[in-house]
């Protein structure tokens, strides 16, 4: 097993992500806890030190299964990760209770790690309205040593990351951020890394496989991967990219079978990090995937300076992209409900004049009536 120092700490590289538990008849949830327990226990007989669970996974189950299997193991023997779920907001003035609760839940005294959970444009004033304490309380619980190591995860653009981070970033231990080798442009994770380096914060990564996509590429392109490594099983590229990234301390894997988790405690055995030609091959890849299903916006801004409506076409499209290649998903559909009715795309009057001067030919009113269709 790789180890990260952190602080004083030496942290397993591969942590076990608790959002993605077997199930029973397929029921998210319904824990298959004796399978569940299985994998925690193999995962800490090979070197796995660090658990995240949260709030919300498996409808709230998540943090009692986790919390019965470890339990059965010495309380030094492991490092356990939970977050305050400000992703609702209508938490946000329960931040004790829930808290208290969570303790209960996952049978500890303290947590090794605790997270302001998804900081985002919805719910960025409300975690910065001091009305709620939840700072003042956490922090309060890290003097106390509830919590051992105080930090947040995002899925925001890096303008609200740098909001949060000026308000509350001298307590910020460490930044969970989505990152793997599609959306270091898809979501701009790259731009986050940076932010975090700027910042020296360390890395915990989540999604390295993207929900499972990048675990099962389309045959020509794991074919040009596999001759670069032919020892290497796809989804181990995914993880050998993050290697390669400055700052990374912890990557995140939300395992469903012992299979999966087999597959990545081999991976994590040795550190061998994409060279530089590897990791053209697979930008190329990556740029392959986006091309099928996004649409080829360069972000020129012409179009902006065009649109009677004011819109941020470029952003727009960019989120479109994201939910297209997503299928959906809650990241595309949370940003858009974050902007004012004015500026989304239903806003969008058809008048074409954006498509005028596009020099990709995209086009924009057709891709904004059926954005604003896919959000209802």
């Amino acid at each position: 097993m790789i180890y990260k120092d952190f602080q004083d700490l030496k942290l397993s590289m591969l942590g076990l992500g608790t959002m993605r538990l077997p199930l029973v008849d397929g029921k998210d949830a319904v824990i298959d806890e004796p399978a569940a327990q299985q994998m925690i226990d193999t995962a800490l007989e090979q070197g796995v030190n660090y658990f995240d669970t949260a709030w919300g996974y498996h409808g709230g189950n998540s943090e009692l299964a986790v919390g019965r299997a470890l339990k059965k193991h010495p309380r030094k023997s492991f490092y356990l990760a939970t977050k305050f779920p400000g992703y609702d907001v209508n938490n946000m003035d329960k931040v004790e209770e829930i808290f208290e609760k969570q303790l209960e839940k996952c049978q500890v005294d303290y947590f090794d790690f605790y997270l302001f959970h998804n900081v985002c444009e919805a719910n960025i004033d409300a975690y910065l309205n001091p009305q709620y304490g939840i700072y003042d309380y956490l922090t309060r619980q890290k003097a106390n040593g509830r919590i051992r190591h105080l930090g947040f995860s995002a899925h925001a653009s890096v303008e609200v990351m740098e909001r949060f981070l000026d308000a509350y970033g001298g307590a910020m231990e460490f930044c969970q951020i989505q990152l793997n080798y599609l959306d270091w442009t898809l979501q701009n994770a790259k731009a986050k890394v940076e932010l975090l380096n700027a910042r020296k914060i360390p890395i915990w990564v989540m999604e390295p496989l993207r929900g499972g996509r990048l675990a099962n590429l389309p045959r020509t392109a794991a074919g040009k991967l596999s001759a670069l490594r032919p020892d290497e099983k796809t989804p181990a590229w995914a993880f050998r990219f993050l290697q390669a990234v400055p700052g990374v301390t912890m990557i995140l894997s939300g395992m469903s079978s012992m299979e999966q988790l087999t597959d990545n405690l081999h991976t994590f055995q040795t550190d061998a990090p994409l060279n530089a030609s590897e990791q053209e091959a697979l930008q190329a890849v990556a740029d392959e995937l986006l091309k099928k299903k996004t649409l080829p916006c360069t972000a020129c801004h012409y179009c902006v300076s065009h649109c009677p409506q004011g819109l941020d076409i470029p952003a727009l499209i960019s989120i479109y992209n994201d939910h297209l290649f997503s299928d959906g998903g809650f990241v595309p559909s949370m940003l858009v409900s974050s902007m004012p009715e004015e500026k989304r795309p239903g806003a969008c009057v058809g008048c074409r004049s954006c498509e005028a001067v596009c020099p990709q030919e995209i086009k924009i009113s057709e891709a904004m009536a059926d954005f604003s269709e896919k959000l209802k």
